[in-house]
């Protein structure tokens, strides 16, 4: 919420509406970057990675907020962005300038004799990977924008800057960190070209398949082989009681490099795209279930600020998020997700990211999903400001109405949030699970259980099982219904 009139959110909007997600009944708040930054890549290009941007207030205001997370119960997981910084930090501008111990902290290589890049390397947008100087006469590297120059994380320099960060978020009571694109944290020193993708690497590569990232085999210029043990030292840095969460680029053999990073003494939870790519299909779950991935690590989730919103009606918000709430480990739930919003429109003339526009209008784009959240139904600002929302909001009139309700789709997270904690569905083990066409069942054996879960992608009714219901995305009577999800306690038995 925007408490200035600048059109957008604040923390000290945040704080004051903390009371309506503890109330739903989550157990911590993930927060997105609100450290100092020129803005190009929303937040992720920071410049200074110990202050607050003003445009989200002050550090007084961050203590404000985070006092007010842990009166509330909840536990504050803060965005780190360790891969790269601003190009317009203190750090690469010196270098720059020439100074060599900064320089060394970024990846700064001499051109070919022929004044061209030094390989074939490309960012995961689809630009080349370097970007030329004419002040020190050498390209720097890049893995996303050219305002984002990389950092070299075996560095010394850089790794003693990062545990400094880190503490200096704990010392004001920070209780856990997302690291963003953990998979891309190291590169092979030789800078050998990539290699052509087969056609089966290349349809394993994240990102949509006009992107030439997709056309390479990406075996130099990342190695989450050696990422993984990297993830060591974090762990070592903050200690065993801070949560930890990575972000995988990575689509080649995401389950197993994920299992890699969360090995003990590394990342408590290391998520995947499978999940939003398949949107969480029968094909998908069954292929996890059957590579028998330990789920507790492998975080599950349907949206985010880089994913399109997956929902289009109600029926299907309640479908997600039970199947959600059924699968064990961390969940994470993005904002508005609970009150069933939708993927808006945007016209090119109100987008700001430069990934969105690079594409436009190809591909589902990124702000889409980053549309403020309605608080009342009065456009234009729909409570969220007074000012002028820094993308256009177009919400239905009743969104905001979700959360008084008593049988909207908000209602049914706080339920289907509740029975997760209290069955104990988040530390279930996944058993017994069987696919039957359109059907997917799967056991969830637990303090409390056994449970199991029907999961009825088809359009077509199949028979209820025996046992008592303990929540359905539908009502269920004798059959349970298309697109419909039951949870089936199996104490009375079942068919």
């Amino acid at each position: 919420m925007d408490t200035t009139g600048t059109g957008t959110g604040d923390l000290n909007g945040i704080t004051s509406r903390l009371d309506v997600i503890a109330d739903l009944g989550v157990d911590a708040v993930w927060l997105s970057p609100v450290y100092l930054s020129p803005f190009i890549d929303g937040g992720y290009d920071i410049s200074d990675h110990c202050a607050i941007d003003p445009r989200f207030g002050t550090m007084a205001d961050f203590d404000a907020f985070i006092a007010r997370v842990h009166q509330l119960g909840l536990r504050l997981v803060m965005d780190q962005v360790l891969n790269h910084t601003s190009d317009r930090h203190p750090n690469f501008l010196a270098s720059i300038k020439g100074d060599e111990d900064a320089a060394s902290r970024y990846v700064w290589r001499d051109p070919k004799p022929d004044g061209t890049a030094p390989n074939n390397w490309l960012t995961q947008f689809g630009q080349p990977a370097w970007t030329w100087n004419h002040k020190r006469h050498q390209y720097y590297m890049h893995q996303y924008f050219k305002e984002q120059p990389s950092l070299d994380l075996r560095c010394p320099f850089v790794q003693d800057t990062h545990r400094r960060e880190l503490q200096f978020w704990l010392d004001r009571g920070v209780d856990g960190f997302r690291f963003d694109v953990v998979t891309a944290f190291l590169f092979d020193p030789s800078m050998q070209d990539n290699p052509p993708a087969s056609a089966e690497v290349q349809d394993k590569v994240a990102g949509d398949n006009f992107v030439p990232y997709t056309y390479q085999d990406h075996k130099y210029d990342i190695l989450p082989g050696d990422g993984a043990a990297y993830m060591e030292k974090l762990r070592d840095w903050v200690g065993p009681d801070i949560w930890l969460i990575g972000e995988s680029t990575v689509g080649n053999d995401s389950l197993s490099l994920a299992m890699n990073f969360t090995e003990q003494g590394r990342l408590d939870g290391c998520y995947t795209t499978d999940l939003p790519q398949g949107l969480a299909d029968a094909d998908t779950l069954e292929r996890i279930f059957a590579q028998g991935t330990d789920l507790q690590r492998l975080p599950g989730w349907l949206s985010s600020h880089d994913q399109p919103r997956h929902l289009t009606d109600p029926a299907l918000a309640r479908f997600y998020a039970l199947l959600m709430a059924v699968l064990p480990g961390p969940w994470l739930i993005y904002q508005g997700e609970e009150l069933g919003l939708t993927q808006p429109t945007l016209d090119k003339k109100d987008v700001t990211d430069p990934l969105d526009l690079l594409y436009w209008p190809d591909g589902p784009g990124r702000e889409g999903a980053r549309v403020p959240l309605p608080w009342s139904g009065e456009e234009p600002g729909y409570g969220f400001t007074d000012g002028r929302p820094w993308l256009p909001m177009q919400w239905p009139t009743a969104a905001a109405d979700e959360r008084d309700s008593d049988h909207g789709v908000t209602a049914f997270y706080r339920r289907a949030l509740r029975l997760r904690r209290t069955k104990g569905w988040n530390v279930a083990t996944v058993s017994d699970y069987m696919r039957d066409g359109d059907l997917l069942r799967f056991t969830l054996r637990c303090e409390n259980g056994p449970f199991t879960a029907w999961v009825n992608y088809g359009d077509a009714p199949i028979e209820a099982p025996k046992g008592h219901v303990v929540i359905s995305s539908e009502p269920v009577e004798d059959f349970i219904g298309a697109h419909t999800i039951a949870v089936v306690d199996n104490a009375s038995g079942e068919s």
